[in-house]
């Protein structure tokens, strides 16, 4: 993944839904999250970055398990139409 695409996603979420300061935002050690350009963008709405430690896969375990719910109870419990 590249940086650009992440802070135009960044920028595009933070524009369509005016989060309120202080909001935490979760992610890995990825480059793109670690560059001086995201940070900077985390710094301009003033988001607190959180990442996990290097090298310990357990810290997400709690996101994981979070997101996991999410598709099991709403994405895969209903239908949803496609083009086809």
């Amino acid at each position: 993944m590249k940086t650009d695409l992440c802070i135009r996603a960044l920028e595009s979420a933070a524009m369509r839904h005016r989060p309120p300061k202080g909001l935490i935002h979760h992610s890995d050690r990825g480059v793109q999250y670690c560059s001086k350009e995201y940070q900077s963008l985390l710094n301009k709405y003033y988001m607190i970055p959180s990442m996990s430690r290097k090298g310990n896969c357990y810290d997400n375990a709690c996101a994981e398990t979070f997101f996991l719910t999410i598709k099991c109870e709403i994405l895969y419990h209903d239908r949803y139409k496609t083009r086809r």
